[in-house]
């Protein structure tokens, strides 16, 4: 195949940035996306250009990191993917394709493509954890009795990767389905309800200081979820957080 790319350049967080066009040819259908990228880069650096800058790492689907919005979507056109696992044979010999950064106020651009989602793991350390006594009086975990409704709920909400997708695609810039996905693993599971309620107030104080949008119920965020996390996940973020409100 042969594309045109129009690709997002940007030096630094302070640059204005602004689209700019690469004709790529001999694209096979069975590349990656990003594998399309690593042509294009070496392309660009055998002709003495800096190469386009990408965040990357397990390229399994797995860490997030690949997060690119393409023609208009948060991790392209395919569904339940990420940019990693999308490919070429989704696109069509000679096909424009729009490259940019995901686009939100918490995630300002670093370079290129790449964006700061250190806001994420703020929002982790706030509340996404359980404390666990390691004193050496520790109970197996397979002791405590969980329902399997609960344990089932709970292992969907943590298959979320934190890759910001639900961000990119919400109108607002929402990370409600992420802080609601990282509040229901726990408070479905009673290992987390000890601290249930500092969690979810504590984390979404955090959220509203990193400067996330409200979330208006538009699904966009469970639609471009590469995972498919659920909105049922911030319904019971919003319970969870009446409760804890209520409570405090």
């Amino acid at each position: 195949m042969n594309l045109t790319l129009k690709i997002w350049r940007q030096k630094n967080a302070n640059d204005k940035g602004k689209l700019v066009d690469y004709p790529i040819s001999d694209v096979s259908p069975d590349m990656s996306f990003l594998e399309m990228l690593d042509v294009l880069n070496e392309g660009l650096i055998n002709k003495g250009e800096e190469p386009v800058e990408f965040d990357h790492d397990c390229r399994e689907g797995i860490c997030g990191m690949c997060s690119l919005y393409i023609n208009g979507e948060a991790h392209g056109p395919d569904r339940r993917v990420t940019t990693c696992q999308l490919h070429m044979r989704m696109f069509n010999d000679g096909d424009t394709i729009v490259i940019e950064p995901f686009r939100a106020a918490a995630f300002p651009v670093i370079k290129d493509l790449v964006v700061d989602r250190s806001a994420f793991d703020r929002i982790q350390h706030a509340g996404g954890f359980i404390s666990v006594n390691t004193s050496g009086n520790t109970i197996d975990a397979n002791a405590i009795p969980v329902n399997k409704h609960d344990a089932d709920d709970a292992f969907s909400a943590a298959t979320c990767i934190g890759c910001g997708a639900c961000v990119a695609s919400c109108k607002n810039s929402s990370a409600m389905l992420f802080v609601g996905a990282k509040v229901s693993q726990f408070a479905l599971l009673p290992q987390g309800k000890v601290e249930a309620t500092e969690r979810v107030l504590n984390m979404v104080k955090q959220m509203d200081e990193e400067g996330f949008g409200n979330c208006t119920n538009t699904g966009a965020c469970e639609v471009e979820c590469p995972k498919g996390i659920s909105l049922e996940n911030i319904a019971r973020m919003n319970r969870e957080y009446l409760k804890a409100s209520l409570k405090g």
